[in-house]
């Protein structure tokens, strides 16, 4: 489609200061694109629009200029989690929301992977005692044999469930239905058998979107439950765990380490005691972020404009009463 009068208006939202996303001018072949970073901006582009694609997952200016969506059909959220776009107005009308689901899930899988064989063969503390010019031998653990439990048996947790297997560790995952024969998982219980199967578990690996369901889901209790052993990995987002929880589970030797990549605040302040943990292993929320990843995003939501465009169903719609694409 060429552009002209009749084509239909996409506004694209990016977070402040955000520079344009790459593969705009493919949009603007196929679209008249308005741009918006705030809610005023929106206030503007909204009328007209039918179209979104939204980039900043954080945005709370959706909702607050959600009167002048006066011909909005569609949002698309270049994320795996849509959390902070669901308000009542949106989940109760009738404009569909798809995500970013299949992007970030081999790279999220891969860095999953890292940590956990960081864990294993202890590279904590080897780059602690390389800094020192420290030798120091030690035994480390094998990685095959070991029990993976992945909260969130969704795409990236399938991912995740089948790099575990090629090293020959044991995944089972957890969902909102119980399965046995699944092809990717030794077995996947169900939302209610979380606590049981926490203890059997030497790593928990948080791959479940944010929900009210899954808010503050790892506290303490969830904790005790786990093996002193056992490290938990969050790639999911950030409220899932109460960190002053885990703070005191790492403390007290509830459970033996984390990796995490989401953080309850974002970012995480200077002083906050997780940085200075020896059993914890961080990075900047960027798991699934990959060299050209931004690109990519562009590259879906135009192939799903495309369908749009020729009246077929979109891929990755959302659930938006559970808050996430179910397969």
């Amino acid at each position: 489609m060429t552009r002209s009068e009749s084509s239909p208006i996409v506004t694209v939202l990016t977070a402040p200061g955000e520079p344009e996303p790459p593969g705009m001018d493919a949009l603007r072949a196929r679209a008249r694109v308005r741009f918006a970073s705030d809610e005023q901006s929106l206030r503007e582009t909204l009328p007209g629009t039918r179209v979104m694609m939204v980039t900043d997952f954080r945005t709370e200016a959706l909702e607050a200029a959600w009167s002048k969506a006066d011909q909005l059909e569609w949002i698309h959220a270049t994320s795996a989690g849509v959390d902070a776009l669901m308000f009542p107005e949106l989940i109760e009308g009738p404009v569909k929301v798809t995500n970013a689901r299949g992007i970030f899930d081999r790279s999220i899988a891969e860095y999953v992977l890292c940590t956990m064989l960081m864990f294993n063969k202890d590279f904590p503390t080897s780059l602690r005692l390389q800094m020192n010019h420290r030798w120091k031998h030690r035994d480390t653990e094998r990685a095959e044999g070991q029990q993976v439990l992945v909260v969130g048996a969704g795409s990236i947790g399938r991912q995740i469930a089948r790099l575990a297997s090629a090293i020959g560790m044991v995944p089972h995952g957890i969902a909102r239905r119980a399965r046995s024969d699944d092809p990717d998982f030794a077995a996947v219980h169900s939302n209610e058998q979380l606590m049981d199967q926490l203890g059997n578990a030497d790593f928990v690996v948080i791959a479940a979107p944010l929900t009210p369901q899954t808010e503050g889901l790892f506290d303490q209790k969830a904790f005790a439950a786990m093996k002193e052993s056992a490290r938990l990995i969050n790639i999911g987002r950030g409220p899932i765990v109460k960190t002053d929880d885990l703070v005191q589970a790492l403390k007290d030797g509830s459970i033996a380490g984390a990796g995490l990549d989401v953080f309850e605040e974002e970012p995480l302040p200077g002083d906050h005691p997780l940085w200075d943990m020896e059993n914890v292993i961080m990075t900047a929320h960027m798991a699934g972020d990959f060299i050209g990843w931004r690109r990519a995003l562009t590259d879906q939501f135009l192939e799903n404009f495309d369908r749009w465009l020729a009246g077929d169903e979109l891929f990755n719609q959302v659930n938006k009463s559970l808050g996430y694409a179910a397969s």
